[in-house]
């Protein structure tokens, strides 16, 4: 069955761009999300064909991508909880 089973709705302003579409159609796609308390939102994907693994955030600006490496993203400071969910997707996805 080809349903939705989640719909997360931006808590952004229109300052911080459009945020992504994206669909778990390829079974080659992670997809991980974190909110923190402030409701600032984050997104990582995770390409298990190019081994890609990247982080979006709408205070960073919803269009910019950042590199995941070895389960951190250089020059962008994350919060404890934040840095924690971005480990948790790595090792999760396989990355």
């Amino acid at each position: 069955m080809q349903e939705p089973m989640l719909t997360i709705y931006n808590q952004h302003t229109a300052a911080c761009g459009r945020p992504p579409v994206l669909s778990n159609e390829s079974p080659d796609l992670y997809i991980g999300y974190f909110e923190n308390p402030y409701r600032e939102q984050w997104i990582f994907t995770y390409d298990r064909l190019t081994r890609r693994a990247t982080l979006r955030g709408g205070d960073t600006n919803w269009a910019k991508t950042h590199v995941v490496r070895d389960g951190s993203v250089e020059g962008l400071i994350l919060g404890l909880e934040e840095a924690a969910w971005l480990r948790a997707c790595c090792k999760a996805a396989g990355a």
